[in-house]
């Protein structure tokens, strides 16, 4: 089956905000042609934006162009490629934007968010297998953007990039947890494995920093210092559990941070993508304590450590990608939470937006105004 739907379709980066002006992406008619072996064709009802697409768009991580753009989405199975036979049509699926292969060395040892020929496959713009199934009208192919494509009506999509999910979960809350959700909360708990009782830091407020907020405060932690650009973000961390809020913008946050601390932070955790956060969120962690990097700055970006501070304070600094997580684990352990309450992520929602509104909701996300914003396609 060859479906023909509008998408948005990125052709080149780096064009400059505001980008109601510049338009970078074109809504325009592609061609999607169905499963092969391994695959999935989805029809997509809700795609978050997410900072990582406009890093994309704005050239902070460069990526094979043209693509269709989008890697946080909820969609309805429509058809099964040969050998999918877990999955049936009509199932509801959150799409994953690394795929994990489930026999390369990184997958062997539980740790499928860093899956080698996942990791390839994004960085050539096609599916795990290799394949690209989009294309402009009548010539010329068109990249898949980290496995997912999720900017468009339809998408054709490798088994190993979705995770099913509850059927009766709304598809704007439920396009969340493959991103925003599983990143942030996987930050705390599999990649710091945050302890009740402990002290928490977040550097940089959109939908992934919210919701390591939110899996902090599920934790137990006694303690959880909020710092953004904005007070407008700090007044609604407070409101979802934050018990102290700094603008990143003070001079002195670092020494308020560790006044209002008692030294600093047992987990800090940058959220930001860009050096200056990670350097905030490494001096505001105290002796003993545990930094946490999440935020994919410009790949030419460099941080000058302070390389015995390592040593003489026993200091851990980590990544995390996907929060660590092996989603089809973490992906129905997080909607649990969120069911029970403990993990509101639907108060994240800021907007619901159209296709043809992305534009401005890239400039409110370029200005660090909203938290998460949800295009519905249907």
């Amino acid at each position: 089956m060859t479906i023909r739907m509008r998408a948005a379709v990125l052709r080149e980066m780096g064009l400059p905000a505001p980008y109601a002006q510049s338009r970078p992406l074109s809504i325009e008619e592609v061609e999607l042609d169905g499963p092969g072996a391994g695959e999935i064709l989805v029809r997509i009802h809700a795609a978050g934006l997410c900072h990582s697409d406009l890093s994309a768009i704005n050239g902070d991580r460069p990526w094979p162009l043209p693509m269709v753009v989008g890697h946080e989405a909820a969609a309805e199975i429509v058809e099964l490629g040969e050998g999918v036979d877990d999955l049936k049509v009509g199932d509801h699926v959150a799409l994953v934007f690394r795929p994990g292969c489930g026999s390369c060395a990184r997958c062997a040892v539980g740790r499928p968010a860093l899956c080698i020929p996942g990791g390839q496959a994004n960085a050539s713009g096609s599916l795990l297998g290799g394949h690209r199934r989009l294309r402009r009208l009548g010539d010329g192919a068109l990249h898949h953007h980290l496995g997912c494509a999720a900017f468009a009506e339809y998408a054709t999509v490798s088994r190993r990039s979705v995770v099913r999910i509850d059927p009766d979960l709304p598809w704007d809350e439920a396009a969340l947890f493959g991103c925003a959700v599983i990143t942030g909360a996987g930050a705390v708990v599999n990649t710091a494995k945050v302890e009740a009782g402990s002290t928490v830091a977040v550097v940089g407020l959109g939908g992934v920093g919210f919701s390591a907020l939110l899996a902090a405060r599920a934790a137990g932690a006694r303690t959880i210092v909020a710092v953004d650009m904005l007070q407008a973000k700090l007044d609604k961390a407070r409101e979802l559990g934050a018990t102290h809020g700094f603008l990143a913008s003070s001079p002195d946050v670092i020494d308020e941070v560790k006044e209002a601390t008692r030294g600093g932070v047992d987990y800090a955790f940058e959220m930001a993508g860009s050096v200056q956060a990670l350097e905030v969120a490494y001096r505001i962690t105290c002796t003993g304590g545990t930094t946490v990097t999440a935020g994919l700055p410009n790949p030419n970006a460099r941080w000058p450590l302070q390389a015995v501070s390592l040593i003489g304070e026993e200091r851990t600094v980590k990544g995390s990608y996907l929060g660590s997580c092996v989603p089809s684990r973490d992906i129905p352990r997080f909607i649990a939470l969120y069911r029970s309450g403990r993990l509101p992520v639907d108060r994240l929602l800021s907007e619901r937006i159209t296709l043809d509104e992305i534009h401005p909701a890239l400039d409110r996300l370029s200005r660090g105004e909203s938290i998460r914003q949800v295009i519905r396609m249907s």
